[in-house]
């Protein structure tokens, strides 16, 4: 696409949707009070406001188009990758643009409400996926960890999650990495339970 909007944005091709979004709003809060000058200073910002509306349609719209023209392997490792930098919204974002919802789909979607702390969404989400693909031994082992863990909590008395960026996907490095090193804290007081998504330790 056409550089000139990602100028006119004062931002790099390789900005962030949010990042984008951020200089879009102020440069818009700037030109808005701009336009209000007299003579061809408030023309000028009058035209800028235009030119920064378009521009911030143009980009966000070719990239919602390549997303979806993106394959499925490589969009379910985009929303991995968002994943594991936490960015959740971004993750959610990604999904959002998906046209079909396939049982990986539903998984990560899971991943996401897990990550969010939102439990009864996640597991929802697992059992579509599951009945979607049943044979997937990944959904399933994470769908059996995210039931004991909702077990242990009710026994715990409703304990709060003391780890607010657990790993969920088990054996997949590329969403988070092992999650030994970020459940110190229940190690710590010898209540640590299996990860949800990922074996990773076994504390006693």
């Amino acid at each position: 696409m056409d550089q000139e909007s990602y100028r006119i944005l004062q931002v790099e091709e390789t900005a962030t949707d949010e990042e984008i979004k951020a200089s879009y709003e102020r440069l818009k809060a700037y030109y808005n009070e701009e336009k209000w000058k007299d003579g061809e200073a408030g023309n000028n910002a009058a035209r800028m406001l235009g030119k920064l509306d378009a521009a911030y349609n143009e980009i966000m719209e070719f990239r919602r188009e390549q997303q979806k023209s993106t394959s499925g392997e490589s969009s379910f490792a985009a929303v991995g990758d968002a994943i594991r930098a936490n960015d959740l919204g971004r993750a959610q974002q990604l999904l959002d643009d998906f046209n079909e919802r396939s049982a990986e789909w539903h998984y990560l979607q899971s991943v996401v409400f897990y990550k969010k702390n939102w439990m009864n969404e996640s597991k929802k989400q697992l059992e579509i996926a599951i009945q979607m693909d049943g044979s997937n031994t990944k959904y399933r082992e994470a769908y059996d960890k995210l039931k004991s863990r909702a077990e242990y909590r009710q026994q715990s008395g409703g304990a709060p999650n003391t780890n607010p960026n657990p790993d969920p996907v088990p054996g997949d490095e590329q969403m988070g990495g092992n999650w030994c090193t970020q459940c110190f804290s229940f190690c710590y007081t010898c209540l640590c339970v299996n990860c949800l998504f990922n074996l990773c330790c076994n504390c006693h």
